[in-house]
């Protein structure tokens, strides 16, 4: 039998891979990534450049490790649906084997693939510990909360051992490797029109597993301690790698079920959510479109062109929000905590719409995922599931000193700022005119004067909320 194994931008691994691991059954694999113009032109690359990179070095990478084990990744262009389709007749292939995604865009994609198809198409679960949707509560339906969720998942969860990489691979066949529909060139970065940023984190399995092994060795024992403070380097950094697949959700979470400590516990906790925000967008897809809570609907945000530029190019004259700003076109990561300091900012004292904050990280955040980053972006805003309520507003210089308190982050993405006293880091607007001059800094031309005050922009949210829900 000769099978096809479809890889796609989520799955970028060979272990535990459940769709590779059946096509070895087969006497014929042909590993394939398509080179899709949806997502791989020049115009559509360049609307998520770090994205890309990561993506481009995970696929060549993947390719170095298939062909150490004999076979090659087969790279052809064109659209998924029809390419599919037009080469399992070419090549006589009698299966075609991928794993399943949970955003609406895959699904789509797989019910395309599966109608054009003229071969069985089988998808695999590995995208999730827990297959989307499987999880209901006592009366059928899915959670809107994710502590009862949480309490469920791990009631219910039964987890079958991580697949081992294969240790070899069948050659291509003949007609196969010299076909040149499967020998399309991987584009580089040039050619598409983004510069290389050095800052990113390298993509692919090969760099995945050694992050993974620093983490479980060196950082999952404190990260219950540290994993909220932005100066220290107490985060896995595991995201991207669950994002595009470069490890498999289950490998990590078996490995680290292997440890002790509150650490562990805590960050099973983060891949419960990760689990409850998958399942969200399976239910509800059309979260990616609206708000969770209806009631939502039709608030009254502003239009404010000169508060998003500020807030977008960390200009806002709040150190820690405009320290997230530039780590994010920065490096295409921002820690979790100036996620939330950064949205609470954007939806709460500017009154921006969340979603447009949401396709601003999606567009420069490497690790950028529509379930994550919605449910993130939902939350801070107050209308998602399981969201904060609307009235708990972040005060950026408090949560600067808390989780911030020696200024560090700060003082790296805002240099401007670096010379400044610790006790001003986070609200330089207050400092003496003499700690301003000795530090070399004019308020208002090195770096902004705040673009709305604390306490009033505060207060103009809560007034606009409780008209709008009371109306």
């Amino acid at each position: 039998m000769r099978t096809l194994v479809w890889f796609r931008e989520k799955d970028l691994r060979l272990t535990d891979h459940p769709a590779l691991s059946s096509a070895l059954a087969s006497a014929e694999v042909l590993p394939l990534f398509v080179l899709d113009p949806g997502s791989l032109s020049p115009e559509r690359a360049r609307q998520a450049p770090h994205h890309v990179q990561f993506l481009l070095e995970s696929i060549a990478d993947l390719d170095r490790r298939l062909t150490a084990l004999g076979s090659r990744l087969l790279l052809a262009s064109g659209e998924s649906a029809a390419l599919l389709a037009e080469l399992a007749q070419r090549w006589r292939v009698q299966r075609l084997v991928a794993l399943a995604w949970a955003w609406p865009v895959g699904r789509e994609l797989e019910r395309r693939v599966r109608q054009s198809s003229r071969v069985p198409c089988e998808l695999f679960e590995g995208e999730t510990l827990a297959p989307p949707g499987s999880l209901r509560t006592k009366g059928g339906t899915p959670y809107n909360v994710f502590t009862p969720f949480a309490r469920a998942f791990r009631e219910n969860l039964r987890l079958d051992p991580p697949l081992p990489a294969p240790e070899a691979l069948p050659a291509l066949p003949r007609d196969v490797a010299e076909d040149p529909l499967g020998r399309a060139p991987l584009p580089t970065l040039g050619e598409l029109g983004i510069p290389h940023n050095p800052r990113l984190q390298r993509g692919g399995e090969s760099e995945a597993r050694g992050r993974l092994a620093s983490f479980l060795q060196r950082s999952v024992r404190s990260y219950h301690e540290r994993r909220n403070r932005l100066d220290l380097d107490g985060t896995s950094r595991l995201s991207c790698d669950l994002k595009f697949g470069t490890l498999s959700v289950r490998e990590v979470w078996t490995r680290l079920h292997q440890r002790e400590g509150e650490g562990r516990s805590v960050f099973a906790n983060e891949l419960c959510w990760r689990e409850f925000c998958y399942t969200t967008l399976w239910d509800r897809p059309e979260v990616l479109e609206e708000p969770f809570q209806a009631r939502f609907e039709g608030f009254p945000w502003r239009d404010d062109a000169q508060g998003w530029r500020a807030w977008a190019e960390g200009k806002t004259g709040y150190p820690v929000v405009d320290a997230a700003a530039r780590q994010l076109c920065g490096e295409g990561f921002v820690h979790n905590r100036a996620r939330m300091i950064a949205a609470s900012f954007l939806t709460k004292h500017l009154l921006i719409p969340y979603a447009q904050g949401e396709r601003h990280y999606l567009r420069y955040l490497t690790d950028g995922d529509a379930a994550n980053n919605n449910a993130g972006w939902q939350w801070s805003a107050g209308s998602g599931c399981d969201a904060q309520p609307y009235f708990r507003i972040f005060n950026p210089v408090t949560q600067g000193r808390t989780y911030d308190p020696d200024g560090a982050y700060v003082r790296r993405w805002l240099p401007e700022l670096a010379a400044l006293p610790t006790r001003y880091i986070h609200e330089p607007w207050r400092a003496p005119a003499a700690t301003l001059a000795q530090a070399e800094l004019k308020l208002g031309e090195h770096y902004p004067l705040p673009v709305v005050d604390h306490a009033t922009a505060r207060q103009r949210f809560l007034d606009t909320a409780q008209r709008f829900f009371t109306r």
